[in-house]
């Protein structure tokens, strides 16, 4: 008989423990819903969703470079694999990415195994041309989200859903003075606004200088998402980051867009889901000094200061910036330009392609595991929908 209790006894014992440890186990949360910032302080942040044709990306780009005006993007993989060198200018002017879905669906009618595939597309399809993560901001498309969406969006590591509090409904074509007093008309600190890069959108180009010039006229400064949010960036070397309850070490990687491995080694964990609420992690960064500048480029027949860059994988800017060039057009041909943070060339290119019915520039680019950009720029392809059955291209290594 007491045998008998004894085995009860420890039955009980383990479903209890069971019970215990599995429904202990941290959930990765769910992304938070933002509409605006909470502050008082003068800030707002100007956003601009890209879908598939992006007409107007380089005319915004070139208001806000004018204004010194820093922005973020939500961005389509549909429409950054349409048109690439733009999505990439986005980039190389300093703006924030963030991930839009790849072909804008309604997130709230499809599965969540569809919505993590739609953010995993974008993301690999960005970072393939920018070299840059959309983490840890995303909106939904038609601004249509639910519990389920939000849940999910979080475990695929957008820690942020970014609504807005003033839509300027550009899309329905109204008028770059319908804009602005839309704007002008509901400012207030913290603002999130809305507008768009496409054709349908032809009034915001000509909206955004004077919202701008009104806005900073009335004290306001502008400010990316992340910014206005206080959002981590990338972590520098022995960044700390104490666990909150709801996270898993697997949420933290990706919202500081490093792999589980990487920080389980950096804090000698070896049962990646045992972490406990108030521990202190350190977030593994790199630490390598930038290299000296010696490398020499001579300008040919062709080239263009952003083709040169591509080439090098540094910044128009910084490019720029080691030359003296203040007109990014204005090279000649024989000029012998600094490349800044290289000592050694880039290395040698061999290996050729040979383009056949069904390629585009993009699906060449993710078989050799390289970027549409380099490859553009190591064939002086300027516009990378054009190509032709039959063409031979030079993949960069």
């Amino acid at each position: 008989m007491l045998s008998k209790w004894i085995k009860v006894a420890a039955a009980m014992l383990l479903i209890l423990f069971t019970v215990f440890f599995f429904s202990s186990q941290p959930q990765a949360a769910s992304s938070t819903y933002v509409t605006k910032g909470s502050t008082t302080s003068k800030v707002v942040a100007l956003t601009f969703d890209d879908g598939s044709d992006g007409t107007n990306i380089n005319k915004i780009l070139d208001v806000l470079s004018a204004h010194n005006v820093k922005a973020t993007f939500f961005l389509t993989g549909s429409g950054a694999k349409n048109h690439p060198t733009w999505i990439n200018n986005i980039s190389a002017k300093g703006h924030q990415l963030g991930n839009h879905s790849y072909s804008h669906p309604d997130f709230t009618k499809i599965s969540a195994a569809k919505i993590k595939s739609e953010l995993a597309t974008t993301e690999t399809t960005i970072k393939g041309i920018t070299g840059k993560s959309t983490k840890p901001i995303f909106r939904a498309p038609f601004g249509a989200s639910n519990s389920t969406v939000l849940k999910t969006v979080g475990e695929a590591g957008y820690t942020h859903t970014i609504q807005w509090n003033i839509d300027t409904v550009d899309w329905k074509g109204v008028s770059s003075t319908q804009i602005t007093n839309k704007v002008l008309n509901n400012i207030v600190p913290g603002s999130i606004i809305l507008m768009h890069t496409g054709a349908g959108a032809s009034g915001t180009p000509g909206a955004l200088p004077g919202m701008i010039s009104k806005l900073k006229a009335q004290g306001y400064k502008f400010v990316t998402v992340s910014e206005l949010l206080r959002l981590p960036s990338a972590p520098a070397s022995g960044t700390k980051y104490t666990v909150k309850a709801g996270d898993t070490l697997y949420s933290i990687a990706e919202k500081y867009n490093v792999t589980v491995a990487a920080l389980a080694k950096a804090n000698n964990i070896t049962n990646y889901n045992l972490i406990r609420v108030g521990q202190v992690l350190t977030i593994p960064g790199k630490t390598t000094a930038p290299p000296a500048t010696s490398v020499k480029y001579t300008v040919k027949a062709g080239d263009t200061l952003y083709s040169i860059a591509k080439k090098y994988n540094v910044t128009v800017a910084a490019l720029a910036k080691a030359n003296n060039i203040t007109n990014y057009s204005l090279i000649r041909v024989g000029q012998v330009l600094t490349i800044p943070g290289k000592t050694t060339a880039p290395p040698a290119t061999s290996v050729k392609y040979t383009v056949k019915a069904g390629d585009t520039l993009y699906s060449i680019a993710r078989t050799y595991k390289t970027t549409v950009a380099k490859i553009a720029a190591a064939n002086k392809i300027t516009n990378v929908n054009s190509l032709r059955v039959g063409q031979v291209l030079v993949i960069p290594r």
